[in-house]
């Protein structure tokens, strides 16, 4: 083992300074979108004009580490593209060529192990945070330069198919939301010949939103979709909790459209005890309070608490159309809020909001059409759950060398 300054060729520290943002240009890689070993899509940017004057502290290269110094201290992912810029709270970290591979310092750094030790030098009262001089002397345990990249390489491959995943999934998101957006907001929905309705000259009729399709109609969500509420069971009773029963909440909300595992589970009895029904696979879920308007669906049975709403489809409907018209209807309640804050939904919220109801049938069309690409989402969803579990059982084992990789022959996973 050494102190980790005795095995970096570089730490870039831009903490102190925060940069100009601007709407595109230069990636900026902020704290908060640093998370469980990778950079979450960027949304803010600095401009080409102040990437030179800003970097002088040292540019990021391909592979070097980044590390969220303070809240939350720890988080760590890899750069993957060579001109980013990087905002305060994040140091870079780049270790010393044949001496540390940066792949394994991230995955060191990720173990319960550099945890701890990045805890244990952590320091201040309001907003805690590792110094610069503490976090060079964090002591770091490795192997043989070859045993580290061999390590690297069996969780970055396991990492890399997760991301894989990720990827199909948002590709699958985009496809079905934009076949929800040319049937029910062009009205290009396929008429009975099969062409497109409103380029083909479909006939429409006036209502109080606006022109819609003739046999549509304006009427209340409600009519859509029940809104049912969550409960909580009691915090002290631990026979309600630690059960096999997740407990969704607006915390649960991911990037990716199902949410199959949660921060919370339930018993039985814990379920018996709250104002939650079990809310069957395929629910969809919208936050009420907190992060309100964020939409997901139950990837598998689940209970919920009273920050959110199920909405059940009714009236031949289908889960997967209430999925988009729900994301549809918060869009538009965001755009009438217009600056005024947007901080709770309530059963009112949804009885006084009036909708297209478009027929029934094209909207059976539709579901039949998104239904395998919601089913191949959650296939991805449920085998990333498994190769996390995967990849978070072997890392330990591999820094601790109590699995031993054989350095001498090259092997894929």
């Amino acid at each position: 083992s050494a102190n980790l300054e005795d095995v970096l060729e570089a730490l870039i520290d831009y903490r102190g300074k925060t940069p100009r943002k601007t709407d595109k240009g230069i990636p900026l890689i902020t704290a908060k979108i640093v998370k469980n070993g990778t950079i979450n899509e960027v949304n803010e940017f600095i401009s080409e004009r102040d990437y030179d004057a800003w970097m002088v502290r040292g540019l990021p290269q391909i592979g070097d580490v980044v590390l969220t110094t303070e809240a939350p201290l720890g988080e760590v992912a890899q750069i993957k593209s060579s001109k980013v810029a990087l905002a305060q709270r994040i140091v870079t970290l780049r270790g010393k060529k044949n001496v540390l591979d940066n792949g394994y310092l991230k995955y060191f750094l990720m173990s319960h192990v550099g945890q701890s030790r990045l805890k244990e030098r952590e320091s201040g009262t309001t907003v805690t945070g590792i110094k610069q001089s503490e976090l060079r002397k964090i002591k770091i345990d490795f192997p043989n330069y070859q045993a580290q990249k061999m390590i690297s390489k069996i969780l970055s491959s396991l990492d890399d198919k997760i991301e894989l995943n990720n990827a199909i999934n948002k590709n699958l998101e985009e496809m079905a939301q934009a076949l929800f957006k040319r049937w029910f907001v062009d009205f290009e929905f396929p008429n009975e010949n099969g062409e497109p309705y409103k380029s083909s000259g479909g006939e429409f009729e006036q209502s109080e939103l606006g022109l819609i399709p003739k046999r549509w109609r304006v009427g209340k969500t409600t009519e859509i979709f029940n809104i049912q509420s969550g409960g909580t069971p009691k915090t002290g009773i631990s026979e309600y909790w630690n059960g096999s029963i997740p407990f969704f909440t607006p915390k649960d909300c991911s990037n990716s459209y199902y949410v199959l595992e949660t921060e919370k589970t339930i018993t039985e009895l814990g379920l018996n005890n709250c104002n939650s029904k079990l809310y069957k696979k395929d629910t969809v879920f919208i936050t009420a309070r907190g992060t309100v308007g964020k939409i997901a669906m139950a990837g598998k049975d689940m209970a919920m608490n009273q920050s959110c709403y199920a909405l059940v489809a009714k009236n031949g409907f289908t889960p997967k159309f209430v999925f988009f018209q729900a994301k549809q209807l918060v869009s538009a309640l965001k755009k009438n809020a217009s600056g005024a804050v947007f901080d709770a939904i309530t059963v009112s919220t949804f009885q006084n909001l009036n909708t297209v109801i478009p027929n029934v049938e094209i909207v059976k069309k539709f579901d039949d059409l998104v239904s395998s690409i919601f089913s191949l989402m959650l296939n991805k969803t449920n085998e990333n759950k498994v190769l996390e579990r995967v990849r978070d059982a072997l890392l330990p084992k591999l820094m601790s060398g109590e699995i031993r990789v054989p350095v001498e022959q090259e092997h894929n996973i």
